[in-house]
C-alpha cells in the first residue's frame, strides 16, 4: 500500500477508503484529550451539557505534552495507551467524532463503535515523542485549563506520521500483525505432533 495524505478534520469518504495496516501522514487540526477530559466530555454529553469543541468529524490525539521549550509550540508529544479511553469512546464517535491516534488494540466495543459510525482508528510510534512534537506548528489550550498537560489543545499538525490501527470495514492492524506470528505457531505444534 502506499502512503496516503489524510486532512483532519476527516472527510468520511476519505476515511472509508483507507484500510488497516495502512501508512498515512496527516495534516489539519487534532485536538489532544486523555483519561480526565474523555470522562468529562461523557459526563456533559450524558447530562446535555455543551463540550468545549465541538466533535463532529475531529481527530483527538491521546498525549498529554509536555511543556513547550522557548520558541516551541509543544513539548515532547508521544501517544499514551488508547485502552484507558475504551470506556468513553462510544461515547464520543456517537456524538460526531471521526478518529482517535493513539497507540496499542482496542476493545471489542471500540472496533464496533468505529465500524458503526464510520470512523478511524490512528496509531502514532510510541517513543518517538520527540519527533512527532517536529509536526506540530501550533498548539493552544482549548478546554479544561484546570486539567494542566491534559487540558485539551488544539494542534496544527503538518505530515504527522500515523498508521491505520482500525478501519470502517472491521479489520484490526494488530490482528493482521499476528497472524502470520499464528500461522508459524500453529504449524510447528502441527510439526511436533506428528513427530510424535
Amino acid at each position: 500500500m502506499t502512503l496516503v495524505h489524510i486532512t483532519a478534520p476527516l472527510d468520511r469518504a476519505a476515511a472509508r477508503s483507507l484500510r488497516a495496516g495502512q501508512a498515512v501522514l496527516l495534516s489539519g487540526v487534532i485536538y489532544t484529550a486523555r483519561d480526565a477530559a474523555h470522562r468529562r466530555m461523557t459526563e456533559s454529553l450524558a447530562a446535555g451539557d455543551r463540550l468545549p469543541i465541538s466533535l463532529q468529524d475531529q481527530v483527538i490525539y491521546y498525549v498529554g505534552p509536555c511543556p513547550a521549550r522557548p520558541g516551541q509550540p509543544i513539548g515532547s508529544a508521544g501517544p499514551t495507551s488508547s485502552y484507558r479511553m475504551d470506556p468513553y469512546t462510544p461515547a464520543l464517535l456517537a456524538a460526531g467524532l471521526g478518529g482517535m491516534i493513539g497507540k496499542g488494540p482496542r476493545g471489542a466495543e471500540v472496533r464496533d463503535a468505529v465500524v458503526r459510525h464510520e470512523a478511524i482508528y490512528l496509531v502514532a510510534l510510541g517513543g518517538a515523542g520527540a519527533l512527532l512534537a517536529r509536526c506540530v506548528k501550533r498548539a493552544d489550550v482549548v478546554g479544561y485549563p484546570d486539567l494542566g498537560a491534559e487540558a485539551i489543545h488544539r494542534l496544527e499538525v503538518e505530515g504527522f506520521p500515523l498508521i491505520v490501527g482500525l478501519d470502517v470495514h472491521g479489520q484490526d492492524a494488530y490482528e493482521i500483525a499476528r497472524r502470520p506470528a499464528q500461522a508459524a505457531a500453529e504449524s510447528t505444534t502441527q510439526d511436533t505432533r506428528e513427530e510424535r
